[in-house]
């Protein structure tokens, strides 16, 4: 039988995750010949053999290509024989930059094993990976993926680490953090003035004594630095939230093994696969009930702790030293991003911690840890960062797109995403831009990830707000200009992670975003047809005395709501909410109100939550967003009931105003009543979502939408889910794409692709790669 040579171009996820070895050994196998080698768009292959052992080299290539890799196309084509003698794995080529960059990964079990061996070379040696398992995107600075492009070019490997390094049956066969004891990054523990207190083993051993002594350590890990402290110690605790200016949010715990979670918390079966996936997120659990008298100041009032196991071997390293819980926050100042860099948290972080666990692995981009939880039986992303960035989305064929676009995001919770051959890539969580720290990240995101790509960008999107800094930044720039509603970015975000047909009925709550008549909206329903939309129903307008100030007051916010039903505040002294002002106080805010001084308008849902959290006393000041209607979600807690409050739909002609009077009246009335705080709670989140399904029947859209900040509220979330199947309607949540405006970059590309006017049908014509 002739011979023939089968060339293929396989592009997605195929670097760094041992797909070359796999190809070399799959070859070997099947005595072929010819070569395999990486470039910047991809993995080229030529094999030489005959074409039935050729057809069968093809087909075990997508039956059996390693568990962390992900082939987006395979491009074949049949070419004449000639006459390779060997296979071998060729040097990797540059090119366009179209390959899709691993997330770093949790450390494998096969690494684990290594670690833990007392005669392994490995052993207890916190910088272990192999080709499965390690860094990835935190250490990359350029294409295509080899060792000279990342922060491991200056180790040179010994000749053990060469060995496994050039061979491709190693698990570490081009494995490009490579690295042992010998010839890798090391430890150094440091005292605030940059004295060592101890390097390798001898650093782990004096940091896990100082965290039992109730120390606070910086950490430097895979994306950045963590604070940690003994979960046991309320000293300590109490040191870190003093120290950090952090009073109420809850902290981030970090266990030893899944079974000392199940002690503490109820783990599902999904729960427990995102608990120990590659990604190593935190995820959000129940706590079971009265199992540590210390969880109140964990995680104030807040029935779930944020949970996650180690992810590198640092971290499994101290934590089986340790043998208990500790916390584990981002190693920020409050609204700054994290640090990345030995001398940069010794600066900014010198206040906080009492020492420092460094190392000389350098840190290209900061990385936070990724928060999910599990909504309507699937993963909800929270915080979409290390583990998930910046893996893809891809457009499909049937939504071709020539140009490159860059989208800005919003001001809070803010992401950047790029557009470029029909991939969006969206960044790793940046954070609210509020700071100078923040904006210097912001920039900082936006030009790795652009320049990784080499992208330059022909269009850009932001948001319609005059005042954000990211559209001021778009605003600045000499290129075509899409601006889109903050809540229609919301909508297209979810629909096209979901692959949603349009037209769709979308439901965009939040706390705050520009509307197209200048008032803050936050209580939307769009109806978003193919490259429009249409405000078809809101809720009615009140006023936010002080305005951003009452959302960190929020009685002002239910004073508002008040002032808005009966046109003043001197209606009764019975409400336990008016004895929390002075008279004088009262005055102020009612001038501000009847003479519309800094009261802007707003229909968001965001804020009604704050103002009946206000109103129950549950949650008058915040130290940190959301923390209101959090309080009135927990307020609920066991309660079972159907009951809602009545309300009122008012209008014959769109957009509908969705009239709250009555529900803040029987708020009231249940107030004064004595109702519990439970069952108010209960009937308020049971009130929304037949609004929702009211609102649905009206318009007869058969999907669905749930779309913003609001929507990380898991009993709104499931309920509304369960209410809407019953009425035949098909709701559409968020996944891998945060509901919040982590999520609004990726509305903002989607946006501006519907505003170039290119063919989408009736389809976004969008797939997520899974992971």
């Amino acid at each position: 039988m002739t011979k023939k040579r089968l060339k293929l171009i396989i592009k997605g996820a195929v670097q760094g995750v041992g797909f070359r070895p796999f190809i070399y050994r799959l070859a070997t196998e099947l005595q072929l010949v010819g070569w395999v080698n990486n470039s910047a768009s991809g993995v080229f292959i030529e094999v030489e053999g005959k074409p039935a052992i050729l057809d069968t080299f093809l087909t075990r290539i997508t039956l059996e290509k390693p568990p962390r890799s992900q082939i987006q196309s395979l491009e074949k084509t049949w070419l004449d024989y000639l006459g390779y003698t060997t296979f071998e794995i060729r040097h990797s080529i540059s090119g366009e930059k179209t390959v899709i960059i691993l997330p770093d990964l949790a450390t494998c079990s096969d690494c684990l094993k290594d670690i833990f061996a007392p005669h392994n070379r490995r052993y207890y040696y916190p910088f272990t990976n192999c080709t499965n398992c390690g860094p990835r995107y935190t250490i990359i600075k350029a294409l295509p993926y080899d060792r000279l492009h990342t922060t491991m070019k200056h180790f040179s490997l010994c000749s053990q680490c060469e060995n496994e390094y050039q061979n491709p049956f190693d698990r570490r066969f081009h494995a490009q953090p490579n690295a042992c004891p010998s010839c890798g990054p090391q430890l150094a523990l440091w005292d605030k003035k940059r004295s060592v207190l101890g390097i390798k083993n001898e650093a782990l051993k004096n940091t896990v004594n100082a965290i039992k002594d109730g120390k606070i350590i910086a950490i430097k890990g895979l994306g950045g630095f963590h604070l940690i402290v003994d979960a046991n110690n309320l000293t300590a605790i109490n040191q870190l939230r003093q120290r950090k200016v952090r009073p109420h949010k809850p902290f981030a715990l970090m266990y030893p093994s899944l079974e000392l979670i199940k002690n503490d918390c109820e783990v599902s079966y999904l729960e427990e696969q995102l608990l120990t996936s590659p990604e190593n997120p935190i995820v959000l659990l129940k706590k079971k009930k009265e199992t540590n008298d210390l969880w109140e100041s964990i995680a104030p009032n807040n029935p779930y702790l944020g949970v996650m196991l180690p992810g590198t071997p640092l971290h499994h390293l101290l934590l089986k030293d340790l043998g208990v819980p500790v916390i584990a926050t981002s190693g920020n100042i409050a609204d700054e991003p994290i640090c990345i860099d030995n001398e940069e948290a010794l600066q900014r972080l010198g206040h906080i911690a009492d020492l420092f666990l460094v190392h000389n692995r350098p840190i290209i981009r900061p990385v936070d840890d990724s928060v999910v939880r599990v909504m309507g039986d699937r993963e909800m992303s929270i915080r979409r960062a290390r583990g998930y960035a910046p893996f893809p989305l891809k457009i499909s064929d049937k939504l071709p797109c020539n140009q490159s676009i860059l989208a800005v995001g919003g001001h809070l919770k803010n992401t950047v995403a790029i557009l470029q051959n029909n991939q969006v890539f969206i960044s790793q969580h940046i954070g609210d831009l509020g700071t100078k720290e923040a904006l210097q990240s912001f920039y900082q995101v936006m030009e790795s990830l652009t320049d990784i790509y080499e992208f330059k960008p022909e269009i850009i999107a932001c948001d319609t707000h005059p005042d954000y800094l990211s559209s001021q930044f778009a605003n600045s720039q000499n290129l075509p200009l899409v601006k889109v509603q903050h809540h229609y970015a919301h909508v297209l975000s979810c629909m096209a992670e979901n692959q949603v047909n349009l037209p769709v009925l979308g439901v965009a709550w939040d706390g705050t975003g520009y509307g197209d008549d200048g008032t803050i909206w936050g209580g939307e329903f769009l109806l978003v047809t193919t490259d429009n939309y249409q405000r078809i129903a809101h809720f009615r307008h009140f006023k936010l005395p002080g305005g951003n100030q009452a959302v960190k007051d929020l009685r002002k916010i239910a004073l508002g709501l008040i002032y808005e039903l009966f046109g003043s505040l001197k209606i009764s002294d019975k409400l336990p909410l008016f004895a929390t002002f002075s008279p004088q106080e009262l005055t102020l805010v009612e001038q501000m109100l009847s003479r519309n001084l800094n009261a802007p308008l707003t229909s968001s849902v965001g804020r009604l939550f704050d103002g009946v959290a206000a109103l129950l006393g549950i949650c008058q000041q915040v130290s940190f967003e959301g923390q209101g209607a959090m309080g009135l979600e927990y307020a609920m807690a066991q309660t079972k009931t159907d009951s809602i409050y009545n309300y009122k739909i008012v209008g014959s002609n769109f957009p509908l105003i969705i009239d709250w009077e009555l529900i803040i009246r029987g708020i009231l009335d249940d107030i004064a009543n004595q109702v519990t705080h439970a069952e108010i709670a209960a009937k308020f989140h049971n009130t929304l979502v037949e609004i929702i399904v009211k609102i649905a029947h009206k318009i007869g859209q058969k999907n669905v939408v749930l779309t913003g900040g609001c929507w990380q509220n898991k009993y709104l979330t499931e309920r509304s889910i369960i209410r809407l199947r019953q009425e035949n309607f098909t709701p559409i949540w968020h996944q891998k794409v945060p509901p919040n405006d982590g999520g609004i970059a990726l509305g903002q590309i989607i946006a501006a692709l519907f505003s170039y006017k290119y063919s989408v049908s009736a389809s976004t014509g969008l797939t997520m790669l899974n992971q």
